[in-house]
Protein backbone atom coordinates (compact mmCIF):
# COMPACT_ATOMS: atom_id res chain seq x y z
CA UNK A 1 0.00 0.00 0.00
CA UNK A 2 1.26 3.48 -0.87
CA UNK A 3 -0.48 5.80 1.62
CA UNK A 4 -1.51 9.28 0.57
CA UNK A 5 -2.76 10.75 3.85
CA UNK A 6 -1.82 9.97 7.47
CA UNK A 7 -3.31 11.83 10.46
CA UNK A 8 -1.96 12.20 13.99
CA UNK A 9 -4.91 12.61 16.39
CA UNK A 10 -4.99 13.44 20.07
CA UNK A 11 -5.91 15.84 22.81
CA UNK A 12 -4.13 19.12 23.57
CA UNK A 13 -0.61 18.32 24.81
CA UNK A 14 -0.57 14.70 23.63
CA UNK A 15 2.48 15.19 21.39
CA UNK A 16 0.82 15.35 17.96
CA UNK A 17 3.05 18.01 16.45
CA UNK A 18 6.23 16.35 17.69
CA UNK A 19 5.26 12.94 16.30
CA UNK A 20 4.12 14.51 13.03
CA UNK A 21 7.52 16.15 12.61
CA UNK A 22 9.45 12.99 13.51
CA UNK A 23 7.45 10.72 11.19
CA UNK A 24 7.66 13.21 8.33
CA UNK A 25 11.43 13.27 8.71
CA UNK A 26 11.70 9.46 9.00
CA UNK A 27 9.53 8.57 6.01
CA UNK A 28 10.14 11.63 3.86
CA UNK A 29 6.47 12.62 4.09
CA UNK A 30 5.14 16.16 3.80
CA UNK A 31 4.00 17.53 7.18
CA UNK A 32 0.89 19.70 7.64
CA UNK A 33 0.41 21.40 10.99
CA UNK A 34 -2.59 22.87 12.75
CA UNK A 35 -2.79 26.67 12.62
CA UNK A 36 -1.82 27.74 16.16
CA UNK A 37 0.70 30.53 15.61
CA UNK A 38 -1.14 33.34 13.88
CA UNK A 39 -4.59 31.92 14.66
CA UNK A 40 -6.74 35.07 15.03
CA UNK A 41 -9.19 33.53 17.52
CA UNK A 42 -7.27 31.20 19.82
CA UNK A 43 -6.33 33.56 22.65
CA UNK A 44 -9.77 35.18 22.62
CA UNK A 45 -11.35 31.72 22.73
CA UNK A 46 -9.56 30.68 25.92
CA UNK A 47 -10.51 34.00 27.54
CA UNK A 48 -14.21 33.73 26.63
CA UNK A 49 -15.31 30.30 25.35
CA UNK A 50 -18.93 31.19 24.80
CA UNK A 51 -18.26 34.34 22.81
CA UNK A 52 -15.59 32.92 20.49
CA UNK A 53 -16.39 29.20 20.07
CA UNK A 54 -18.27 29.50 16.78
CA UNK A 55 -15.63 31.80 15.27
CA UNK A 56 -12.79 29.52 16.29
CA UNK A 57 -14.48 26.32 15.10
CA UNK A 58 -15.39 27.79 11.71
CA UNK A 59 -11.81 29.04 11.30
CA UNK A 60 -10.39 25.58 12.03
CA UNK A 61 -12.96 23.93 9.75
CA UNK A 62 -11.95 26.24 6.91
CA UNK A 63 -8.24 25.58 7.46
CA UNK A 64 -8.63 21.79 7.66
CA UNK A 65 -10.85 21.64 4.60
CA UNK A 66 -8.30 23.63 2.63
CA UNK A 67 -5.64 21.15 3.74
CA UNK A 68 -7.79 18.21 2.59
CA UNK A 69 -8.24 19.76 -0.86
CA UNK A 70 -4.47 20.29 -1.10
CA UNK A 71 -3.81 16.71 0.06
CA UNK A 72 -6.08 15.35 -2.68
CA UNK A 73 -3.66 16.86 -5.22
CA UNK A 74 -0.39 16.25 -3.35
CA UNK A 75 2.41 14.44 -5.15
CA UNK A 76 3.68 12.63 -2.06
CA UNK A 77 2.32 11.28 1.22
CA UNK A 78 1.07 13.94 3.63
CA UNK A 79 1.06 13.52 7.42
CA UNK A 80 -1.34 15.90 9.15
CA UNK A 81 -1.38 17.23 12.71
CA UNK A 82 -5.05 16.75 13.74
CA UNK A 83 -7.91 16.02 11.36
CA UNK A 84 -11.09 17.77 10.34
CA UNK A 85 -13.00 14.85 11.94
CA UNK A 86 -11.62 15.59 15.41
CA UNK A 87 -12.48 19.23 15.01
CA UNK A 88 -16.11 18.27 14.38
CA UNK A 89 -16.75 15.22 16.58
CA UNK A 90 -14.51 16.16 19.53
CA UNK A 91 -13.95 19.90 19.83
CA UNK A 92 -17.09 21.25 18.21
CA UNK A 93 -19.24 18.61 19.93
CA UNK A 94 -17.65 19.49 23.27
CA UNK A 95 -18.29 23.19 22.80
CA UNK A 96 -21.92 22.46 21.96
CA UNK A 97 -22.32 20.26 25.05
CA UNK A 98 -20.80 23.00 27.22
CA UNK A 99 -23.42 25.46 25.99
CA UNK A 100 -20.91 27.56 24.09
CA UNK A 101 -22.89 27.45 20.83
CA UNK A 102 -26.52 27.97 19.95
CA UNK A 103 -28.47 25.29 18.07
CA UNK A 104 -28.57 27.64 15.08
CA UNK A 105 -24.78 28.05 14.92
CA UNK A 106 -24.18 24.34 15.52
CA UNK A 107 -26.60 23.27 12.76
CA UNK A 108 -25.06 25.73 10.31
CA UNK A 109 -21.59 24.39 11.10
CA UNK A 110 -22.64 20.74 10.71
CA UNK A 111 -24.37 21.38 7.39
CA UNK A 112 -21.19 23.03 6.13
CA UNK A 113 -19.09 20.07 7.30
CA UNK A 114 -21.41 17.53 5.67
CA UNK A 115 -21.17 19.36 2.34
CA UNK A 116 -17.37 19.39 2.61
CA UNK A 117 -17.31 15.62 3.17
CA UNK A 118 -18.86 15.03 -0.24
CA UNK A 119 -15.65 16.07 -1.99
CA UNK A 120 -12.86 14.63 0.21
CA UNK A 121 -11.73 11.20 1.42
CA UNK A 122 -11.01 9.59 4.79
CA UNK A 123 -7.25 9.34 5.58
CA UNK A 124 -5.45 6.04 4.96
CA UNK A 125 -4.53 5.82 8.67
CA UNK A 126 -5.29 7.79 11.81
CA UNK A 127 -2.75 7.42 14.63
CA UNK A 128 -4.42 8.31 17.94
CA UNK A 129 -2.20 9.35 20.86
CA UNK A 130 -4.20 8.34 23.92
CA UNK A 131 -2.98 10.21 27.03
CA UNK A 132 -4.21 10.72 30.58
CA UNK A 133 -5.14 14.21 31.76
CA UNK A 134 -2.13 14.24 34.11
CA UNK A 135 0.15 13.53 31.16
CA UNK A 136 -1.51 16.23 29.06
CA UNK A 137 -1.20 18.81 31.85
CA UNK A 138 2.49 18.04 32.28
CA UNK A 139 3.14 18.61 28.58
CA UNK A 140 1.03 21.78 28.45
CA UNK A 141 2.94 23.26 31.39
CA UNK A 142 6.26 22.22 29.87
CA UNK A 143 5.72 23.97 26.55
CA UNK A 144 4.52 27.14 28.29
CA UNK A 145 2.02 28.68 25.87
CA UNK A 146 0.37 31.45 27.87
CA UNK A 147 -3.17 30.96 26.60
CA UNK A 148 -3.03 27.21 27.31
CA UNK A 149 -2.25 27.72 30.99
CA UNK A 150 -5.89 28.80 31.45
CA UNK A 151 -7.28 25.45 30.28
CA UNK A 152 -9.40 23.77 32.97
CA UNK A 153 -8.88 20.12 33.96
CA UNK A 154 -12.57 19.48 33.34
CA UNK A 155 -12.16 20.71 29.77
CA UNK A 156 -9.34 18.23 29.11
CA UNK A 157 -11.30 15.42 30.76
CA UNK A 158 -14.33 16.14 28.59
CA UNK A 159 -12.17 16.14 25.47
CA UNK A 160 -10.62 12.81 26.44
CA UNK A 161 -14.07 11.24 26.84
CA UNK A 162 -15.16 12.59 23.48
CA UNK A 163 -11.98 11.30 21.84
CA UNK A 164 -12.74 7.79 23.08
CA UNK A 165 -16.30 7.99 21.74
CA UNK A 166 -15.03 9.43 18.46
CA UNK A 167 -12.42 6.70 17.96
CA UNK A 168 -14.67 3.82 19.01
CA UNK A 169 -18.01 4.89 17.53
CA UNK A 170 -17.85 7.76 15.04
CA UNK A 171 -14.69 7.71 12.94
CA UNK A 172 -15.19 5.64 9.75
CA UNK A 173 -11.53 5.02 8.90
CA UNK A 174 -8.65 2.85 10.10
CA UNK A 175 -7.14 3.77 13.50
CA UNK A 176 -3.92 2.86 15.32
CA UNK A 177 -4.02 3.64 19.06
CA UNK A 178 -0.76 4.53 20.83
CA UNK A 179 -0.71 4.69 24.64
CA UNK A 180 1.24 7.92 25.05
CA UNK A 181 1.72 7.83 28.84
CA UNK A 182 3.99 4.81 28.43
CA UNK A 183 6.20 6.30 25.72
CA UNK A 184 8.70 9.12 25.31
CA UNK A 185 9.25 8.89 21.56
CA UNK A 186 10.86 12.34 21.44
CA UNK A 187 13.78 11.40 23.71
CA UNK A 188 13.88 7.58 23.66
CA UNK A 189 14.84 6.11 20.25
CA UNK A 190 13.51 2.67 21.24
CA UNK A 191 10.06 4.14 21.87
CA UNK A 192 10.06 5.84 18.49
CA UNK A 193 11.21 2.58 16.91
CA UNK A 194 8.17 0.80 18.38
CA UNK A 195 5.87 3.26 16.64
CA UNK A 196 7.74 2.92 13.35
CA UNK A 197 7.46 -0.86 13.59
CA UNK A 198 3.70 -0.67 14.08
CA UNK A 199 3.27 1.76 11.18
CA UNK A 200 5.41 -0.41 8.89
CA UNK A 201 3.35 -3.49 9.74
CA UNK A 202 0.06 -1.65 9.28
CA UNK A 203 0.84 0.16 6.04
CA UNK A 204 3.44 -1.98 4.34
CA UNK A 205 3.15 -5.49 5.81
CA UNK A 206 5.28 -7.23 8.46
CA UNK A 207 7.78 -8.95 6.15
CA UNK A 208 9.11 -8.11 2.68
CA UNK A 209 7.93 -10.38 -0.11
CA UNK A 210 10.69 -12.47 -1.71
CA UNK A 211 10.44 -14.28 -5.02
CA UNK A 212 10.96 -18.06 -4.68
Amino acid sequence: MNPKHIVIAGNIGSGKSTLTEMLARHYGWEARYETVVGNPYLEDYYRDLQRWSFNLEVFFLKERFRDLIDIEHAQRTVIQDRSIFEGVYVFMANNKAMGNLSDRDYNTYMELFEQMMQVVHVPDLMIYLRASVAHLVGNIQKRGRNYEQQIQLEYLENLNRRYEDFIQNKYPGRVMIIEKDQLDFQHQPKDFAKIIDRIDRTLFGLFPTFAP
